[in-house]
């Protein structure tokens, strides 16, 4: 087997993260853009000093691995049937820390990031093709993180 279809050499590319979709300063490294992988996207996410995603959700389910930091997830319930301007509310936060592994399902409303505006926090995420050949989205939110939705992010 040739060794360049096994292994991927040089440094990871940046991927741009739109500003808009998180609180604070995020790097993102697009690993799929090395490996070439053909079920799911994958990064390298790092959230500065304080920084989370805004409230979104994948078509896909998403994988997290903590990499660096101390971090949390915030589960969410859609509690009307808009689209764009509706109420939430919180069901669960988990604590996550170096080495901590979460999975979260597709169409999961939620949001996850730094857990101190002291330290940095990094995960890789792993979000999964819905469907063989069908690319992963994401659909971003504005909200207060507490009870509300403000609209929906392009």
């Amino acid at each position: 087997m040739n060794k360049e279809n096994i292994f991927s050499r040089g440094g990871i590319p940046s991927k741009k993260a739109k500003s808009n979709y998180f609180t604070g300063k995020v790097i993102a490294k697009d690993i799929s853009a090395a490996i070439k992988p053909k079920n799911e996207k994958i990064y390298h996410v790092t959230f500065k000093c304080g920084t989370k995603t805004k409230l979104h959700f994948h078509s896909g389910g998403q994988t997290l691995i903590v990499t660096k930091g101390n971090g949390s997830l915030s589960v969410y319930r859609k509690l009307s049937t808009s689209k764009t301007n509706f109420k939430i509310k919180k069901t669960k936060t988990i604590n996550l820390r170096v080495g901590d592994c979460v999975y979260i399902p597709a169409k999961t409303l939620h949001m996850h990031g730094a857990a101190t505006k002291k330290t940095d926090f990094a995960h890789i995420a792993i979000n999964s093709f819905p469907k063989n050949n069908v690319e992963p989205t994401t659909t971003w939110y504005e909200s207060d993180f507490q009870t509300k939705v403000t609209q929906r992010l392009k």
